[in-house]
């Protein structure tokens, strides 16, 4: 679970520093220095350096990470975008897994509840007025395939390829079964889709 509190006063310069951001060279550390000779300037503009870090873009010590390098991709910054604000607002997702859908009046309140009522009504404005923007700059329409892996792997423990696993199981004498199952649960907050996958796991393997 995780809830960046990282947040913007003025986001009206985001998207232009995101997008010049993908057209210049990625610098060793990101600094306030490096933020002015993209000519923002401002105060307001230098929050931005505690979103990125937030959003996994930035490190603790303001080194770039493998995300802003994906972000650097034009053809992929929007999905890498979603990407990290879904982790980063983990919490608002997991009460509503189209957070980034909300109003801005909607995402404040549920923040409000996140934090426990420990942030005032500006920051809470900031604060929701900064995801709103971020969601609204991210592209939705096509996950990151790392978000979504595979619901199981199943696979014997030598490299041959098998038809099905439970015919195997099925026609092996007892004593003879060595085959290693994994399973890679999927990323996802619908519990159906866990009881599915034990059930079928029941049915067909523990007779």
């Amino acid at each position: 679970m995780s809830l960046t509190t990282a947040y913007m006063t003025s986001t009206k310069n985001l998207e232009g520093i995101l997008n010049t951001i993908q057209t210049a060279q990625a610098p060793d550390k990101f600094t306030t220095r490096f933020l002015v000779s993209l000519e923002y300037k401002t105060a307001a503009d230098r929050l931005v350096i505690g979103v990125l870090k937030g959003l996994k873009f930035l490190d603790e010590n303001s080194v770039p990470t493998e995300r802003y390098y994906r972000f650097l991709d034009q053809t992929e910054g929007g999905r890498v975008l979603a990407e990290g604000i879904q982790e980063a607002y983990d919490d608002l997702f997991r009460i509503n897994i189209k957070a980034n859908e909300l109003s801005q009046t909607d995402i404040k309140n549920k923040l409000k509840t996140l934090t426990q009522g420990q942030k005032t009504e500006n920051v809470l404005d900031d604060m929701a007025k900064t995801f709103v923007t971020l969601c609204s700059l991210a592209d939705w329409k096509n996950p990151i395939p790392l978000l979504t892996p595979p619901i199981a792997e199943i696979e014997p423990r030598n490299n041959t390829t098998s038809q099905s696993v439970v015919d195997q199981v099925q026609t092996l004498p007892i004593g003879q079964l060595c085959y290693n199952i994994q399973i890679i649960l999927p990323a996802t907050r619908d519990t159906a889709v866990y009881d599915a996958l034990f059930k079928s796991l029941k049915e067909h393997l523990f007779k």
